[in-house]
């Protein structure tokens, strides 16, 4: 867990700097347009849909992008045609990269994720090489400077939240994949500040990091999840807290 919620927490400070060149909202305008052709318009009755309509709202994203997502997905609007992939291979240290992507060319597409494993010492796998090594859980991420650890934690394990942790200034709470939704909402409902909601994949195992490796472990899973094409980049890395204070300071 704690190679993954410190990542989790680096994504969410590039957020901010993503959010000002709008590769956050074509991010989030792709998974809503691929979860509505997969599950439909309701987001009731459309889990994944849902936790990206929520995402978007929390981005302050207008209801008619939303909307237009949405029918874009469903077909009532026309639209290039967005399809998920995903790449897996190793990062400097053995360390496992599971490489989610939403495009309409898959062919730039791996080009450019191969070009990145292999500018950063990197190696691009075979399908199913490291999918093993993650599980698909819910995602939740609060702000840390607005709320108390104890409350989220009261509010989240009710819900049925498998883990809640701070660090960085943020709150992150794990959930089941099926629990996502009600664990979401009963934080809304205790009205406290969720900034993101999503479907992760979580690292059973973690690969501890030596230094000789941190640094262009980092810069390999910082540059692929600024590919254009890339929804997610999750790693089962393990690097020492005062190690990663210094790799962040560069990033």
């Amino acid at each position: 867990m704690a190679g993954h919620s410190k990542w989790a927490n680096i994504k969410h400070r590039k957020g901010a700097q993503d959010a000002k060149r709008a590769k956050v909202f074509t991010r989030l305008i792709r998974e809503i347009t691929v979860a509505a052709r997969q599950g439909g318009a309701d987001t009731e009755s459309n889990p994944r849909l849902r936790s990206a309509v929520i995402t978007a709202r929390g981005s302050n994203m207008p209801n008619d992008t939303i909307e237009k997502a949405i029918k874009r997905g469903t077909g009532d609007l026309d639209g290039m045609i967005i399809e998920e992939i995903s790449y897996e291979g190793y990062g400097p240290g053995g360390v496992a990269i599971l490489v989610e992507c939403q495009t309409d060319n898959k062919n730039r597409t791996i080009a450019e994720v191969r070009h990145c494993f292999g500018k950063f010492g990197g190696n691009l796998g075979s399908n199913g090489c490291v999918t093993f090594i993650f599980d698909r859980k819910g995602m939740i991420m609060l702000d840390g400077e607005r709320c108390d650890l104890e409350t989220v934690m009261d509010a989240a394990i009710d819900a049925g939240a498998e883990d809640v942790e701070e660090e960085g200034g943020m709150i992150s709470v794990t959930t089941a994949m099926e629990d996502l939704h009600s664990v979401s909402k009963s934080l809304a409902e205790a009205d406290l500040p969720v900034t993101s909601t999503e479907l992760a994949q979580i690292p059973n195992t973690l690969t501890k990091v030596e230094e000789k490796d941190a640094t262009t472990l980092m810069k390999l899973i910082t540059h692929m999840d600024d590919l254009d094409d890339v929804s997610q980049v999750s790693a089962n890395f393990d690097i020492d807290d005062e190690l990663m204070a210094q790799i962040e300071e560069s990033l």
